[in-house]
Formats: C-alpha cells, sequence, structure tokens
C-alpha cells in the first residue's frame, strides 16, 4: 500500500512540476522581414532569465518579399544576415546573442563569401557555433544560401 501511495504522489507531483515548468513558447512574423506563408520566421521561448529564440531558415527575401541579389552569392548572404539582424533585435537582443548559425549552399567552395560577411555581423571573438552543408538545390533556383540561425537573449533584470 505505501509503494503504490508512494507512487502516485510521485506520479501527481510530476505532473504538477510539469506543468508549471513548461515553457511560454511565441510564434513571431516581425514587420522587418517578409511574411511568410505557412510557416513562422522565428519562435521565441521563454526560458526563465532568458529567451531562446529559433529561426527558420533564412534567404535573401527583402521585407516585400523580394528577392535581393539575384546570381550574387555576397548580396544575398548581406540580405540574409541582415533578417537574422532583424529577427533578433525584434525580440529583444543583438547579434551578440546568436549562438548557432545553419548554412545550406549550393557551392561550399564559395563559405569564404559567407564568412567576410557574417564577420561584420557576429562577434568574431566569440563566434556562434556553426554546420556548413553543400546541397544540390534549395526551394528556388535562384536562391544560392539559406541560413537558420538561434539566439539565447538574457533578460534584462
Amino acid at each position: 500500500m505505501k509503494k503504490h501511495l508512494y507512487l502516485i504522489l510521485l506520479c501527481i507531483s510530476s505532473a504538477c512540476f510539469a506543468q508549471s515548468s513548461l515553457p511560454d513558447v511565441a510564434f513571431i512574423n516581425p514587420p522587418s522581414v517578409s511574411t511568410p506563408k505557412g510557416y513562422s520566421q522565428a519562435v521565441t521561448i521563454d526560458l526563465g532569465k532568458s529567451i531562446m529564440v529559433i529561426m527558420s531558415g533564412q534567404v535573401a527575401f527583402d521585407k516585400e518579399g523580394n528577392l535581393v541579389g539575384k546570381n550574387d552569392l555576397a548580396q544575398q548572404v548581406q540580405q540574409v544576415f541582415t533578417n537574422i539582424k532583424n529577427i533578433v533585435e525584434s525580440a529583444g537582443g543583438s547579434m551578440n546573442d546568436v549562438v548557432k548559425l545553419n548554412y545550406y549552399m549550393l557551392d561550399a567552395s564559395q563559405v569564404q563569401v559567407i564568412r567576410n560577411i557574417r564577420d561584420k555581423f557576429v562577434n568574431v571573438s566569440h563566434p556562434p557555433a556553426s554546420t556548413l552543408v553543400q546541397v544540390g538545390k534549395l526551394f528556388r533556383n535562384d536562391i544560392l544560401v539559406e541560413i537558420e540561425a538561434t539566439a539565447v537573449i538574457r533578460k534584462k533584470q
């Protein structure tokens, strides 16, 4: 009997803790970036002392949804990092809060183009973790690069 009572109390306390510790999640589409169809540009997750921002893959669309830099990797990367910066800032952070970048590009031999532009946006003393994947194709033929980002923004005390 005592064994069952302990198990019941453990289950109840676990359920109460799990419910009270669920993070607040918000799906955001800042006006400074294009409004996507069928997904959100980012999701913010309240972690208590900080907010995590998980961004959808960003491509070189301006806030009206027009491609910037057709056939020009440098212009596309510049626009992508501008979009990432706009999303992070809309969540209350800065590019110093970016902790992870995932790059998807058609030609990995052009990675230095990305690095040169990235270094204008991120803290080069403590750069984010990153992954680079060369792909055969992205969702449109005129898109040369897509970059996902994750940021962790400390709340103001």
